[in-house]
């Protein structure tokens, strides 16, 4: 079976092959690596899969109205793993406004460990282990963000920032309820990866690019990386952040705060 693919429209197909050129031991191209044709469940799965993404769709858009009724603003975090996401938290967690209730929901398959860096910073956090009782899953979909959110005082909290689960492929496919995404790259993953990963990019409305205290010791191009971007999302604003110095990490509190404005000036049923 082929990998279900998502378009932005929410129609879906399958991949059969998922490499059509790929190198052999000997140097050849071949294209047969891919082809799951054989598998005489593809069609079985793909309806199982609709169905799945069509119960996503509903709770997320149940989500979003819950945090809309109390003026709440989510901002779906996502990245690869390692690239800085929780220290990136937790540095907006400490330069945003303190009279802004924030909540938390930490995405990882196992460990508590997040979240723990993330206590004691003024956030409610509640913790996802998809690992426990969810089957693993390498990303957050909307029915774990709705087990999340049961449990914060959305009626006082001003702004839910979800940490997804690290992965660059599948958080991308699965609205959990947010109204907006933030894409954290870090610079230590080369300038090909919108490339590589392009619906990640894509279904960003911003891009933090993380680590550029990192610059001066690595063979990045960021004009390139910057290129790259467009080429997949000409229009994301991606701004330049360290974690570790804290430069840029304002300029993201202030994209957080003009999204969180956004809602509250847009009436609950059209947020």
């Amino acid at each position: 079976m082929g990998r279900i693919h998502r378009h932005d429209d929410g129609s879906e197909h399958v991949h059969d092959e998922v490499d059509d050129h790929f190198h052999t031991d000997d140097g050849e191209h071949s294209g047969t690596r891919g082809d799951h044709s054989g598998y005489g469940t593809a069609t079985e799965r793909i309806e199982i899969l609709e169905r799945i993404f069509d119960e996503n769709d509903r709770c997320a858009a149940a989500n979003r109205a819950a945090l809309e009724l109390n003026g709440t603003c989510a901002i779906n975090l996502m990245s690869s793993p390692g690239a800085g996401k929780t220290t990136l938290l937790a540095a907006m967690l400490r330069a945003l406004p303190q009279d802004i209730r924030i909540g938390v929901v930490e995405g990882d398959i196992e460990t508590s460990i997040d979240a723990d860096r993330l206590s004691g910073l003024g956030a409610v956090v509640e913790l996802i282990n998809t690992g426990n009782g969810f089957g693993g899953e390498c990303h957050l979909d909307a029915p774990m963000v709705r087990s999340a959110l049961t449990h914060l005082p959305l009626d006082r909290l001003d702004l839910v920032l979800i940490e997804n689960v690290g992965n660059l492929v599948c958080p991308a496919e699965f609205d959990v309820g947010e109204h907006a995404r933030a894409m954290i790259f870090s610079i230590t993953e080369g300038e090909d990866k919108p490339l590589k990963y392009p619906v990640m990019f894509r279904s960003a409305d911003v891009v933090f690019i993380n680590k550029i205290d990192l610059l001066p010791h690595l063979d990045f191009d960021m004009s390139l990386f910057q290129d790259n971007l467009c080429a997949v999302n000409p229009a994301v604003p991606a701004l330049e952040v360290s974690s570790r110095t804290g430069t840029g990490v304002d300029e993201c509190c202030a994209w957080l705060m003009a999204r969180l404005a956004m809602v509250r000036a847009t009436p609950a049923s059209m947020a």
